[in-house]
């Protein structure tokens, strides 16, 4: 019998789903609370999901285990390292300790759900919480696929609206500020490059002296200089994107600066000797090996903030936004931009930098204005 009574209103609903590796035979098993009929429904659903491929059987995996095997069968081959070090650092942080326990074939919605209101309480933004919503959600994914279970249970929770963080850039002023401030300190080059260039900081700190086209005055970006966040470390990995990889023209000053720079280094280099450690970076301790990103940011940028009396709140990622800033509110082609910036997709740059928009706007309105109202001049 499918369905067995065992009290009131509670029925075992039994679907064979096979035999095992020793031949035995292997029974879906669920008490079902309701009546008799809503049993029959019930048992007939179950047997609807595994003539389609789900698979039935309840999996004693709890959802710990799962995501060891997960991150290790599926997600660390495809990831670059600093992903997947942060794909396990958040799930360490905010989703294991609070579900990692429960079955995984016993997760539901409302076990998400308050992961997520918890972490909302707890102060972290929505962009925090989508990032770890986006991490589980693959994860579970991939165990549908592997019919481990048979649906998704985080594709049914609510996410938080993700406000976007408001950007900083330098205005023009500004900028000239900080370069003028910046020429006192030894790593000038590497801020007039960042600022007229717009490369992420994993970008220029990667650059490697064979990367640097004196001749033509440009730069190309072919790697990313990344730190390991556990045990330290540091190793050179594919851009972000495709469109990453790129080669950017550079202004006469910033290739002069490069140039001064290169016969500064090789003094230094021939001082060492042997003592050097040769990677061929452009940008480089005394003894060769890559800089820490926030070692540039402590003893350098933001002295330099200080001198140049600018908000302490400027980030060095910020020397990004104002190159982008600062073309678009010349007019500058956004196609031009997000090339040079090296984003996915044109959309990212106009979502980006909206605010510049406006009076973008506005130019190209005096223009039409002038081409088809004023009367030509005699």
């Amino acid at each position: 019998m499918p369905v067995v009574k065992k009290g009131k209103d509670k029925w075992l609903v039994r679907v064979f789903i096979g035999r095992d590796e020793n031949g035995r035979t292997k029974f879906f098993n669920e008490i079902f609370q309701g009546k008799k009929d809503d049993a029959k429904a019930f048992e007939a659903k179950k047997r609807a999901e595994l003539k389609s491929g789900v698979v039935l059987e309840h999996s004693k995996t709890t959802i710990d285990e799962y995501l060891d095997k997960w991150l290790e069968v599926a997600a660390k081959p495809r990831l670059k390292e600093r992903t997947f070090e942060d794909y396990e650092q958040y799930l360490q942080r905010y989703i294991r300790p609070k579900i990692g326990n429960l079955l995984l074939s016993k997760l539901k919605p409302l076990d998400i759900q308050a992961v997520y209101t918890l972490m909302l309480e707890n102060k972290l933004s929505a962009r925090t919480v989508r990032f770890a919503h986006s991490i589980l959600s693959s994860a579970l994914t991939q165990a549908v696929k592997w019919q481990i279970i048979p649906v998704n249970p985080a594709k049914m929770v609510d996410l938080p609206q993700n406000h976007r963080k408001e950007m900083k850039a330098l205005s023009p002023e500004e900028a000239k500020r900080f370069l003028e401030a910046a020429k006192k300190d030894n790593w000038f080059v590497i801020f007039s490059l960042a600022i007229t260039t717009g490369m992420r900081p994993e970008e220029y700190l990667g650059l490697q002296w064979k990367d640097i086209d004196f001749e033509k005055h440009r730069a190309t970006v072919r790697r990313a200089l990344v730190w390991k966040r556990k045990g330290g470390g540091w190793s050179l990995q594919e851009p972000k994107t495709s469109q990453s990889r790129r080669t950017i023209p550079l202004p006469v000053p910033v290739t002069n600066a490069l140039k001064k720079h290169r016969k500064k280094q090789l003094e230094e280099r021939m001082k060492l000797g042997q003592s050097y450690q040769d990677f061929d970076f452009v940008f480089a301790t005394e003894i060769g090996t890559p800089i820490l990103p926030s070692n540039l940011t402590r003893r350098h940028f933001k002295p330099i903030l200080k001198d140049a009396k600018l908000p302490e709140s400027i980030r060095l990622y910020d020397l990004r936004h104002t190159c982008a800033t600062l073309l678009l509110a010349e007019g500058e082609n956004p196609k031009v931009v997000s090339e040079r910036l090296g984003h996915a997709t044109i959309v990212l740059t106009l979502d980006t930098y909206s605010h510049v928009l406006p009076s973008m706007q506005q130019s190209a309105t005096d223009k039409l204005e002038g081409i088809l109202f004023k009367k030509p001049k005699k």
